[in-house]
This record gives C-alpha cells, structure tokens and sequence, in this order.
C-alpha cells in the first residue's frame, strides 16, 4: 500500500459494533489503521476490555484505542451499571483539585488496566448558559478560572496513568442552546468574550500538557463567519496552534475532530468532505464511528482523503503531518501504563463531598420503604439512554420493600405516582428541572399533595430547593445516586 494511502488511513479514528474486533478492523490495522475508538457497545466487562484491546494490539502493538469516558453521566467503562465516579459539575461543586486529579488519576488507571490509552475527555466548556442541552453536568462549573483548574487537575491525574487525555470541545460548547449532534450551534460572542471565557480552561490544559484537544462543530462569527471550528483554518491553526506571541494557545499535540457524523456537520458538508476540510484546516485525527461503524465508512473517509490530496484540494504534506503528529502520540503513549497506586473509593468519596443537602424543619430521615418517583427527559446523545441513574436501586438496599416507577412528559401529572406510592413516602428523582416546565409542573403538583416528599435534583442545580429535603448531587453518575441514597435513608 503507498504511503499516501497509508497515510489517510492513520489518521481515522473509526469505531466498530460487537465484543470482538471485526476482521475488516483487523486487515485496516495491519495497512495502516493506527486508532479506534471504543464506545458502550463495544464494553460488557473490564475483562473483556482487555481481551478486546489486546486482540487489537496483536495486530498493531502501537494502536491508539481511544474511548469518550468522561465519568458521571458519560460512561461506557460501566455503561451498563452507571459510572463509579462523579462527573465534572460534582467535581467543581467540591472544588478541591487535589481530589479531581486523584479522581482522574484512578480513572485512568482503570482505563490503562484495561488497555485504553486515549481518552476523549475532560470536557473543558465553562458551562455559562444553564439552558446548555448537551453540556450542563459534564462541565466543572460557569467559572473560567475554576473550570481551567479543574481542568488541568484532571490532565494531569489522567496522563499520571498513562492515558493521553482529550481536552474538549474547542474552543468552548458551554454557550450554546443547541446540540451539535442534530443541528450547527452558533455562538455570537465577541473575540474578547471568547479569550476571557472559552478560552481560559483551554490554555491550562495546554499548559498542564494535555496531549490532544477536540474541536468543536460550533460557528462563533467573530472568529470565522462561515466555517464552524472543527473545519476552520482561523479556529484551529490560527487560534489553537499559533503561538502565544500572535493570540494563540501554542498547542502542538494531536487535534481531534468531535464526531463528523453529527448532524452540525454530516447534514452540511457530509462526512466526506467534512473529514477533507478539517484535515485541511489543521485536524489531524478524524472521529467517527460514534453512530457509523462499518468498513465502508472508513474506505470512504480514505478514498475521500486520497482523492483530495490527488486533486490538490488538500496538500500532501498537511495530510503527512496529521499522519506523523497521530503516530507520535501512539508511540508516546505505547510504553504502557504507569505506575498508579489504587484507589477504588475515591468516586463515592467524591460523590459524597459533592452533595448539597437542604433539609426542612423537622426533616426526619426515611426508616421504612419509599416510593421511588423518576421524572425522566430525553437523555442527550452524548450520555445515551442505556445507563442507569437514580437512586431507587440503592434505597432498595437500604430501604427494603421500596418501590419505583418512571415518568414522563406525557405522564407528567401525579395521579399516578401517588397511586403507585400508596402508604410510602415518595422520593421524586429529577435531572435539570429548571429546563423543562412540564417536570417542574409535576413537582410542584406532587409537593402540593405531598409536602412530605424528598427530592433529588441529579443536574444542574438551578431552581430552588423543594420539597422535605432537597439533595443535589451535582450529576447522575451510579455513586451519585448512591450518596443520596445514604442520605435519604439517613446513613
């Protein structure tokens, strides 16, 4: 195979489906395939991790295998049971960077155990718009000096692992009202705004030595009118990598795309073309695989890079570059893992921290079975509707006979969670509820009827505590749930 050839196969980071690396991913591994990328489906056990990602590296011994594991609400480490770790917003509620970079360090030793040696995280967005439908709990907090923080905290435990850490999603996804997974987000912040805010957590991950960044499928006019970040030259050579002497971060690691097949820039450019103009612009590692995961994709996105350069749309020595910046991080990060000492409770340690409890007067803690009330949204792509959260399987263990149910928009009313509760006290279980007025009508209505009733707000906390008690857990995360678990039942 030709080097050119070779060359915009090794800057793909595709996915697959299944347990067991496919044969077609095997072939492309052995002609030059140098990354993939894990996501929940691929994961049913850390043992099987590993077997995964050791099949992977018998073909290839220096392949990146990239995984989006953030903690909290984004896992697909535990996809299947909810994350052992609280994610960002409940870090940044704490605010202690000792305990996020051991937060992140254990992550990553858990990640490296396993084989995993790039992971697409920390989000590093400052979350300023609470109406945010895709960052909210994944980001540390609204503050730019403590997101950078904290930011930097987590690159440095997670690289102290050996795993390559991901700062994402440059230049800043926290001012957005719109998911870039099903439209292009606008952000019409000026460029002061942009250096005081967006940026700030950035050039601490740069200076903490992150050794990759993500951009973001995100226009902001005052930087480029017309091209979203991810295929915008200004965005990402003229603002990411241009020195510090000309306005610029000064990062010469590896630049990822975010998910090129994300509706902000599959349904503009399409994912061929897309991937040819990041590349150009000065991305280096193209994502997908998140919802595309099969070998005509990656023959596509190859044949599309091939038949760029042969055009002379894109220059040879671009498509070189991205190609050798890809096999420098594989070849820094293939040494192994390093030495991390263990500490598996440092999540619910974490998570416990991270509480914000509000008890009314005279609150006595439940002593008996509860009914569990799960007001549920629709969960953004990014976290996925797979993972369990809540905290009804915990209060079943503590609280023996308890019960639980689900409801929705279209089953808002509270009829039917005070026939289901009966007798039991009922604990309502909600996520953002400043964000969706038919979740607060229900609240408010259920509170009415049962002043007694304890909420658990598992997002952002913005509206005021209700309710006989008031928990916010700052995320969703398994250990989240646990800790106000121990709460509520008080433990």
């Amino acid at each position: 195979m030709d080097t050119l050839t070779r060359d915009a196969l090794t800057v793909l980071q595709p996915g697959f489906t299944g347990t067991t690396a496919p044969g077609w991913l095997l072939r492309r591994l052995g002609e030059g395939l140098a990354a993939v990328g894990l996501f929940g489906r691929n994961i049913a056990s850390p043992e099987q991790l590993a077997a995964l990602t050791a099949q992977l590296r018998a073909e290839r011994d220096d392949v990146l295998v990239a995984i989006d594991e953030e903690g909290g609400d984004v896992t697909r480490l535990e996809a299947r049971t909810g994350s052992s770790f609280p994610g960002n917003l409940a870090l940044g509620a704490v605010d202690d960077t000792a305990l996020t970079r051991a937060v992140a360090l254990e992550l990553g030793r858990r990640l490296a155990a396993c084989g995993v040696n790039l992971n697409w995280a920390p989000s590093a967005d400052v979350n300023s718009d609470p109406d945010n439908p895709v960052i909210g709990v994944r980001s540390f907090g609204a503050d730019p000096a403590l997101v950078a923080r904290h930011t930097a905290a987590y690159v440095e435990g997670m690289q102290a692992a050996g795993v390559a850490a991901c700062t994402k999603h440059f230049p800043g996804h926290g001012d957005t009202a719109v998911d870039s997974h099903h439209d292009m987000p606008r952000i019409d912040a000026g460029l002061g705004t942009l250096h005081t805010r967006e940026l700030v957590p950035f050039r601490a991950a740069v200076a903490a030595g992150t050794k990759a960044v993500m951009s973001a499928h995100i226009l902001l006019p005052a930087l480029d009118p017309t091209l979203p970040a991810t295929l915008s030259p200004a965005a990402l050579h003229g603002l990411l990598r241009a020195p510090a002497t000309e306005g610029g971060l000064g990062f010469d690691g590896l630049i990822v795309t975010d998910g090129m097949e994300m509706r902000a820039i599959a349904a503009t450019y399409g994912i061929e073309r897309g991937s040819v103009m990041a590349v150009a612009a000065g991305a280096d590692a193209i994502c997908v695989g998140g919802g595309l995961a099969d070998e005509e994709t990656v023959l596509r996105l190859r044949d599309a890079l091939v038949g760029a350069v042969r055009s002379g749309e894109l220059a040879e020595e671009r498509l070189a570059d991205a190609a050798a910046r890809v096999r420098a991080l594989a070849r820094d990060v293939a040494r192994g893992p390093a030495e991390a000492v263990p500490a598996p409770e440092i999540g619910l340690v974490a998570a416990r921290r991270a509480l914000r409890v509000t008890p009314s007067a005279g609150y006595e803690p439940l002593t008996g079975p509860a009914h569990v009330a799960a007001f549920t949204p629709v969960a953004n792509i990014a976290v996925g509707d797979e993972t369990p959260w809540g905290v009804a399987a915990e209060l079943s263990r503590l609280l023996p006979g308890t019960t639980a149910g689900t409801y929705g928009r279209d089953d808002a009313g509270v009829e039917r969670v005070l026939a289901d509760a009966g007798a039991r006290r009922v604990v309502a279980v909600v996520r953002d509820v400043h964000r969706h007025p038919w979740m607060a009508k229900a609240l408010d209505s259920l509170l009415s009827a049962r002043p007694d009733a304890v909420v658990v707000e598992m997002g952002l906390n913005v509206a005021p505590p209700a309710g006989a008690l008031h928990v916010a857990t700052h995320g969703a995360g398994r250990v989240c749930g646990v800790a106000a678990a121990e709460v509520i039942a008080g433990r």
